[in-house]
């Protein structure tokens, strides 16, 4: 249900039967957003959603939640909890998870004798992702034609170097998982970008190409974009034109 910019997502609370309030401050086309959807959306955590503009200054109003102007935000209220404000996307993600454990998604750090070690190598492997691979995309996508070969290919050599022995033991996601992890809502919203991007030309086709020879990072890939949780506020083509349109005027702007 939407209304007035605000969306209604149903589910239910996993832990102690009390549904928590959750208003989450997000914008569709934002990745780092994109994450707290998909864990919330894993979860089965209710939430109302206000969509925060991006392409304007925030509002006074806004800026009073979250200081730094960005999203995702989320206040929280659970009978315990009263209107608290989380901000930035690896942390509220973490917290939600924390506070609303599933055991084959993000483990609670001592449910099982390997839940420690299995969380720390989720955030080894979403860390490696943002500091090793992710840099490159905005690279490409503002690079000149002729750069963007160049580029794309780094990005595709950072993969098969960082990221795909971590997969070789993806079942198709992480760690062996059948189903999504926390793993995958930390990175998927970049991963399906990539797929959207590559096929507009925004990124170099022969990207893709790189990327689907790696044989255990495309099989994780092609299982993550089939993800409702993941799929449910994305539009590649319309995030595609947006972004080829904000790169073209800063293109102008340049010159």
């Amino acid at each position: 249900m939407s209304t007035n910019g605000h969306h209604v997502s149903n589910g239910t609370d996993t832990s102690n039967g009390i549904a928590p309030k959750i208003t989450l401050y997000t914008n569709h086309g934002c990745p780092w957003a994109h994450r707290v959807h998909i864990t919330l959306r894993v979860l089965k955590i209710p939430y109302e959603e206000i969509i925060i503009p991006l392409d304007r200054p925030r509002e006074p109003w806004y800026l009073k939640v979250n200081p730094r102007g960005l999203v995702p935000s989320i206040k929280i209220s659970n009978g315990i909890l009263q209107d608290e404000i989380i901000a930035e996307s690896a942390i509220v993600s973490t917290f939600l998870a924390d506070m609303y454990p599933d055991s084959s998604f993000w483990p609670a750090s001592r449910e099982s004798p390997t839940s420690a070690l299995t969380r720390a190598r989720i955030a080894f492997f979403a860390d490696t992702w943002v500091g090793k691979v992710n840099t490159y995309m905005y690279q490409v996508v503002r690079a000149e034609e002729e750069e963007k070969e160049k580029l794309g290919a780094e990005l595709v050599e950072a993969v098969k170097k960082e990221i795909e022995p971590m997969l070789e033991d993806a079942g198709p996601f992480f760690g062996g998982s059948e189903s999504i992890t926390f793993a995958e809502a930390l990175t998927a919203p970049f991963v399906i970008r990539y797929q959207a991007f590559g096929e507009t030309g925004l990124m170099p086709k022969s990207m893709l190409k790189g990327l689907d020879a790696l044989p255990n990072y495309s099989k994780w890939s092609k299982a993550i974009c089939e993800q409702e949780s993941v799929t449910y506020i994305f539009d590649g083509p319309a995030l595609a034109k947006g972004m080829a349109e904000r790169v073209e005027k800063m293109k102008a702007n340049a010159k």
